[in-house]
């Protein structure tokens, strides 16, 4: 559908002349609010009918109009809301109290009255005229126009369960839980019935600087609704709540929401993917403005729709916006989405973002059933430009956290606090507080973290995890494993972990002990960590294999493809210094003492040692090393959820770097002195609408002499799940280096392409392509070819198994469907080089589970 729109633009930057003067002003004022809500409306637009005169209501609603002259009538207006007028007598005060309702009447394209419908195109379209205007002045416009700006910040932040039934909220199960739901009117999103599950308010000095580039935040106060730290790692619950909801800065080409990019409706490429189309003009406001309303071209991709309000006072400055996304938007669990974003103008005529309130429903079906509401709203005040202040106000971190800012009490909050909280938010902090001292919560709790992080709580010990209890393989058969570790209930600083586990068929015990010295008088999960670790574990591994958040004795890995008789018997004895700091640098000290035996044919295996003494084959059944290793990291902003096993990261644009050193000394029993040097970069890029790029580069290079077993055996996947940082079709210790570099890239294309197929776009499935690239070898000196005295490559069925990258590179690569039931990620992996290798895997199917928005 379209529209064709006959006037010129400038028709709307036209002026009404104000009336003639009266003797006294005339006076309005009262408070704004919404009538379903009863809560307070800001940012709402009060002018006096037929004049540019104008203010806006404050953050809690209030306003006062002011003007000198025979007026009669104010509007008030407000984006999705019904205008209200109100009849004033000229040169006398009146006090009036405004109540608005909403406007459910969205208009997403406009019929010509004819009855024709005109197809839409860029060409002579006023509409596309005024965004491409809008675009054009979007340096001048946006904070970094400044060359120092400053302002104070509030943060509201809240999370509850929605769409609740009468019949759920009376279920028995929560009859000593009526004290948590709220109810708000039914119209409103989230429906009636909602359980607040969380909370958290901030308040912050925010400063910015031009030159050198800087954004800082001083966060004075923060209050969070906090859960037990045995069950949720809270700050880690910020850090995600915070990646899901961040600013939205309208004048970036591309907006961050839930951990995707959707392109801003003024973005430079807007015109090209957008619809555009003017739908009013507001001629009673200083300055006038035109309502633009937009809306996706293909509603399954990941953009906005909605309304934006532009000034014509020649700046063509965003003064308004309301955004929402198509309900066919390729974008798990969200069934609605509203951002309402207001801006206030400066003394120098330009225009900061004043207020912004993000709401999200959350649901598994897109029309019923409980779901989650989550909302944000952040206001700004006190906002200042050109203020350059001293120098070490702009150095350190990003944010920064008053030592105070936890403590902060009821009466500061208060004081302090730009907006009253509603009724239904003010007293979540207690509620929450009391809901975790009833026994059925508890116990509640403990169920489902034993379901989702495998391990039972029994106060000062915790057991777990549940999936490594047991599982197989060909050398040790049917595998018994039990363990786990102490809690913070026992001590803060000392923390002590262990299993043992029993092989049925190499009888063989295994075992595991370590015990942790928090030096920072903290949880050592959690950040930053500072302790002192002394572990010793005599246990097996497969040489190569490395997984990514899986245990290695998870169950589900027992089921392999090809041959799964690679093992060694280990003995490691590990002491570990770890230190982090705020801005996400860390280093580790190791000291490891190792010693590793071939599961060899003895006991089913097919890795042995061996080499040629004095012309006679030779049998290693130990190799010993000492090794001193140093790990330096950092990865600026990084934001994780810390679990019960490992630290999820939660992806975002910045690079996080690895340097890695590693020394062999010849103490302890350690046979061996080498080198082995190791760096990572790591990084996500984002592609606007082309989805998002993973990208990981790798090197490492080996000094000395070594034995194979001791070089960089390169990570190789056998089971069935794909591993984004391994080779899948690689076989375990199919290659060894004493040098290498590697290029992995995964392409998430977020459904771009599958968006335009109308058999494959309601599946809402999302392509993705992986490459993966290695290259390495053996210098001369560590070829066992060139040196009997060297292990040598062991064989299988007469055929050796393990190999160097001296004749290319190794790769594969892959295509898949991502986003299967939302949750599955299934590819189609090749393999490209060194296809003769026996037992080879040329090409396969793997799979992935990952759940994202």
């Amino acid at each position: 559908m379209a529209v064709l729109f006959a006037l010129p633009l400038k028709i709307y930057a036209q002026d009404a002349t104000p009336p003639p003067a009266a003797t006294a002003p005339t006076v309005i004022k009262g408070v704004i609010t919404d009538a379903k809500t009863k809560e307070t409306l800001p940012a709402v637009t009060v002018t006096f009918v037929g004049t540019t005169i104008g203010v806006s209501a404050d953050a809690n609603g209030n306003y006062t109009l002011k003007g000198t002259g025979p007026y009669t009538q104010v509007k008030f207006s407000f984006i999705g809301y019904k205008s209200v007028y109100v009849t004033v007598t000229p040169g006398q005060e009146l006090v009036k109290n405004i109540v608005m309702g909403e406007d459910t009447h969205l208009l997403n394209e406009v019929v010509i009255k004819s009855g024709k419908k005109v197809r839409y195109r860029n060409k002579d379209n006023p509409a596309v005229e005024l965004i491409r205007k809008v675009i054009e002045h979007k340096k001048q416009n946006r904070l970094e126009s400044y060359d120092y700006a400053e302002y104070h910040q509030y943060e509201k932040m809240i999370f509850a369960l929605s769409n609740l039934s009468d019949k759920f909220r009376d279920k028995k199960m929560f009859k000593n839980y009526q004290f948590l739901f709220r109810e708000q009117d039914s119209t409103q999103i989230g429906g009636k019935t909602l359980l607040p599950l969380y909370m958290e308010e901030k308040l912050s000095h925010n400063f910015f600087r031009k030159q050198p580039y800087t954004k800082k935040q001083f966060i004075e106060a923060n209050k969070q609704v906090k859960y037990d730290e045995s069950f949720v790692d809270n700050q880690g619950l910020t850090a995600y709540f915070n990646r899901m909801y961040q600013d939205i800065d309208i004048y970036d080409n591309n907006v961050s929401l839930l951990g995707n990019q959707l392109l801003s409706p003024i973005a430079d490429a807007a015109p090209s993917v957008y619809k555009f189309f003017i739908t009013d003009t507001l001629k009673d406001v200083s300055p006038n403005l035109i309502e633009l309303s937009f809306t996706p071209r293909s509603t399954t991709d990941l953009l906005f729709e909605g309304k934006i309000y532009i000034t014509m006072d020649g700046n063509y400055v965003v003064e308004r916006a309301a955004l929402s996304v198509n309900k066919n938007i390729n974008l798990n669990f969200v069934r609605q989405m509203q951002a309402v974003l207001a801006f206030d103008k400066n003394t120098d005529g330009r225009y900061h973002l004043s207020q912004s309130d993000l709401k999200i429903d959350f649901g598994l079906s897109k029309n019923k059933g409980g779901g989650i509401l989550g909302e944000r709203v952040v206001m700004l005040s006190d906002f200042a430009t050109n203020v350059p202040r001293p120098a070490k106000t702009y150095e350190g971190p990003a944010e920064v956290i008053a030592p105070t800012a936890a403590d902060r009490g009821d009466d500061y909050w208060n004081k302090n606090r730009p907006d009253t909280l509603k009724a239904s938010e003010a007293s979540i902090y207690k509620d929450i507080d009391s809901l975790q001292t009833i026994p059925s919560f508890k116990r509640t709790m403990d169920i489902v973290t034993l379901v989702l992080a495998g391990y039972k709580n029994y106060g000062p010990f915790e057991v777990g995890p549940v999936n490594t209890f047991y599982n197989f393989n060909p050398i040790e058969g049917f595998r018994l494993r039990l363990g786990g570790r102490t809690t913070t209930t026992l001590s803060k600083r000392y923390y002590f972990e262990t299993y043992g586990a029993y092989g049925f068929k190499d009888e063989k015990f295994k075992y595991f002990l370590s015990g942790t010295y928090s030096l920072n008088n903290k949880s050592i999960y959690s950040f930053p960590q500072s302790y002192l670790r002394a572990s010793y574990q005599k246990d097996t591994q497969i040489p190569g294999q490395e997984l990514q958040f899986v245990q290695e004795d998870n169950f589900l890995l027992s089921f392999k493809r090809g041959y799964n008789d690679i093992l060694t018997y280990n003995n490691i004895f590990r002491l570990d210094y770890v230190h982090e700091f705020l801005n996400h640098f860390s280093y580790k000290f190791e000291l490891k003492n190792w010693k590793q035996n071939p599961a060899g044919p003895d006991v089913g295996g097919a890795l042995y040692y061996q080499n040629t003494v004095n012309g006679q084959p030779n049998n290693i059944n130990w190799l010993t090393t000492t090794e001193l290793s140093t790990e330096l990291r950092y990865a600026p902003h990084e934001k994780f959820y810390q679990g019960k096993l490992y630290r999820t990261p939660i992806p975002d644009k910045y690079p996080i770097f690895t340097l890695r050193y590693q020394q062999g000394i010849k103490v302890l029993g350690g046979d061996y002195h080498y080198e082995n040097f190791t760096g990572n970069i790591s990084k996500r890029f984002y592609l606007s609408q082309l989805g998002f790029a993973d990208v990981s580069t790798e090197g490492g290079y080996v000094v000395g002499k070594l034995p194979f077993p001791l070089l960089d055996i390169h990570h190789a996947n056998q089971t069935y799940a794909l591993q984004l940082q391994s080779y899948n079709l690689m076989n375990f210790l199919e290659f060894v280096s004493d040098h290498y570099a590697a290029i992995n890239i995964d392409q998430n294309f977020n459904g771009y392409f599958f968006n335009k197929i109308p058999l494959l776009k309601k599946l809402k499935w999302r392509e993705v392509v992986s490459y993966k690239v290695l290259w390495g070898g053996l210098r001369a000196e560590n070829n066992p070819a060139n040196d009997p005295s060297l292990i040598q490559f062991p064989e299988r069925n007469g055929h050796p198994f393990v190999y160097t990258l001296n004749n290319g590179p190794y790769q594969e690569g892959s295509i898949g469907i991502a986003n299967i039931f939302k949750i599955l990620r299934i590819d189609y992996v090749e393999r490209f080089s060194y296809l003769d290798h026996p037992d080879t895997s040329k090409h396969g199917i793997r799979f992935f589970v990952v759940l994202q928005f």
